[in-house]
């Protein structure tokens, strides 16, 4: 069985390297998870300050110890950390899916930061995690997101129904799914 840690790969591509979440990166991710624009995607009550983004990077970190939560830091090859992606969740034995998610400081978005990131981070869910399925739950509204999902693959599979509590109630989310069979066809 692979073991996933804070010592999880860097996944390096040619304009961004994905490195684990570090405490380095508190004030870089409160300007990204703070953002007006990124933070009306995310559902969750604002970050206050740097030093809870440090709170809630060290109990990223924890959940990546007890296997819970994978989260890299996007990193441009002058060291700025510019967003964050990895998996929220996943399940092996039985199901063998993960669950993805991501962020990125709105100054790049378009310029195909996040798709590089992404690929690097399914090849490295169907690879290293062997995972067969991969999802991500999207806000029905999120036209960019959807855009970016079904370019790499996703398909869309349905509305799941007041599924996740935000702070401003209860929220639908589209459920987009990328298939193993779908990226590695010929293996």
């Amino acid at each position: 069985m692979v073991q996933f840690s804070r010592s999880m790969h860097i996944l390096t591509g040619q304009r961004v390297e994905l490195r684990a979440i570090a405490a380095e990166d508190a004030e870089a991710l409160f300007n990204c998870w703070s953002h007006p624009e990124v933070a009306y995607w995310l559902g969750a009550p604002l970050l206050s300050s740097v030093a809870e983004t440090r709170e809630l990077i060290t109990r990223l970190l924890s959940m990546a110890d007890q296997e819970e939560s994978l989260r890299w830091s996007i990193v441009l090859p002058g060291g700025e950390v510019i967003g964050t992606c990895g998996y929220n969740g996943w399940q092996l034995e039985g199901a063998y899916r993960g669950e993805l998610g991501c962020e990125l400081l709105p100054d790049y978005w378009g310029r195909g930061y996040m798709r590089e990131a992404l690929q690097l981070l399914l090849d490295y869910g169907f690879r290293v995690m062997e995972l067969n399925r991969i999802e991500v739950l999207c806000h029905p509204d999120n036209v960019r997101a959807e855009g970016l999902f079904t370019t790499l693959g996703f398909r869309r599979e349905g509305i799941l129904r007041e599924y996740r509590h935000t702070v401003s109630g209860f929220q639908n989310v589209v459920l987009y799914a990328l298939l193993r069979s779908d990226m590695y066809i010929n293996e």
